[in-house]
This record gives C-alpha cells, structure tokens and sequence, in this order.
C-alpha cells in the first residue's frame, strides 16, 4: 500500500508529538523523581559543516548548548504537568540540568571513563550517574563543590602536575541531558542511569578521582605513543 501526501505529515506529526511526550516525560522525571533542576536548552541545526543555533545569534559560542534567555527553569518537583506546561512555552528545547546545584561534574574522555567506570565498581566504590557525549567524552556525577576544589585535591593526591584531560564542571555551568541532542552531534546517553539511592546522593570527587585521573592519563600516554605502560 503507497503512502499519500497527508499520510507522511500525520507520520511526521505524530513523530514530533512522540518526540515532545518523551522530552516532558524526562524532564518530570528528572525533576519529581531525581530531584534536579532542569532548564530548557537552545538546538543545534546542522547543514554541512555549519553548525547554526536555534537561539538564532549568529555568533553563538555554544550552539545548541546553553540555556534559553525566555525559558523557564523548572524547580526540582515539578510535576508532569508543569513540565508540559513549560516546554509548551518553548516547543523543541533540549533539556539542560544547572551544574554546581545538586552535583558537579567530572569530565574525562569516554574511553577513559568507561575504564575507570568498570575499576571503580569492582573496587565496590559509591557511584553517581555517568553519562556519555556523542563527541565522546563522559560526564561523572560527583558531590557538589568538585569543581571549586579540584586543584586543592589533586595537589594533595599527587596528580596536580599530570598531563590529564579531565576537567570539572561546577557552578554556572549546565550539561545537556539525555536523551536530548548535544550541539547537533547526536543525542546524550546514560551510560550509568541515575538511581533514587544514587541522584540526590552523589559520591565526593575524592572517591573516584585517584581512578579517574590514572585513566585519564594512561590514555593520553598510549595516544601520544606511550604504550600501554603500567604507572
């Protein structure tokens, strides 16, 4: 059986309408079940290799990765209700999660993470959520104040003058939630899901740095030709 003219669009409306159900959806879910804030992010719009912002500034600095300036954030226990609410304010926004509140963020490259994810829980450790980038990269869910005292921290755990490509998120920065899309590179992941023992409760930075840092740096030694060395 062909498909007609007014077919395809119900197909294209009905998917955008399963697409928006699914954004409403998470965001109540991050904000009654998980208890964190959320706020509605810009798009990306890719065409070629330009990458242009929903916001519609020309000279963005973060396409499709920065709250919107008209968009309300929406409180930890909003209901399903005011998620729909407010996203009806703003059809098509990414969900954003306001960092340096409930968590902050350690991000090293997603090889690294997954290394350290799978050391960390043979090692029984507490853990938080991880989610992954479609560039890449892993995002570990850690105690807010992380980012202000990171350098302190790893001055005293001996890693302060390592090469390492890990870096803290904290406060005034957002990361873009799954499953929404990342800059125009493809849609965020959960590589370790949030849990109710895990979202409000998430591990100190301490407690995963040591493993963190040393496979963040085990990586950098094997890309820049290191081997695969023991430090």
């Amino acid at each position: 059986m062909g498909f007609t003219i007014g077919g395809i669009r119900e197909m294209r409306s009905s998917s955008r309408r399963r697409a928006r159900s699914t954004e409403i959806t998470a965001v109540a879910e991050y904000t009654g079940l998980w208890g964190w804030d959320v706020a509605p992010g810009a798009r990306a719009v890719r065409t070629g290799s330009r990458t242009d912002c929903s916001c519609g500034a020309a000279d963005c600095p973060s396409p499709g990765a920065h709250p919107l300036a008209l968009g309300e954030e929406l409180a930890a226990g909003a209901t399903l209700e005011k998620a729909a609410a407010a996203w009806a304010e703003t059809p098509g926004a990414a969900l954003l999660l306001p960092v340096g509140r409930s968590f902050d963020i350690l991000d090293v490259p997603e090889a690294a993470g997954r290394n350290a994810l799978a050391r960390l829980e043979r090692m029984g450790l507490p853990l938080g959520p991880v989610a992954v980038t479609p560039t890449g990269r892993a995002l570990f869910f850690v105690a807010p104040g992380a980012a202000a005292g990171l350098p302190d921290l790893l001055y005293r755990m001996g890693w302060d003058d390592a090469a390492l490509d890990l870096r803290p998120l904290g406060a005034g920065d957002h990361i873009t939630a799954p499953p929404s899309d990342f800059g125009g590179h493809g849609p965020m992941r959960w590589l370790r899901p949030p849990t109710l023992d895990t979202a409000d409760r998430p591990p100190q930075a301490r407690l995963l740095l040591g493993t963190l840092a040393y496979t963040s740096l085990r990586l950098n030694r094997r890309r820049s030709g290191g081997g695969n060395h023991s430090l």
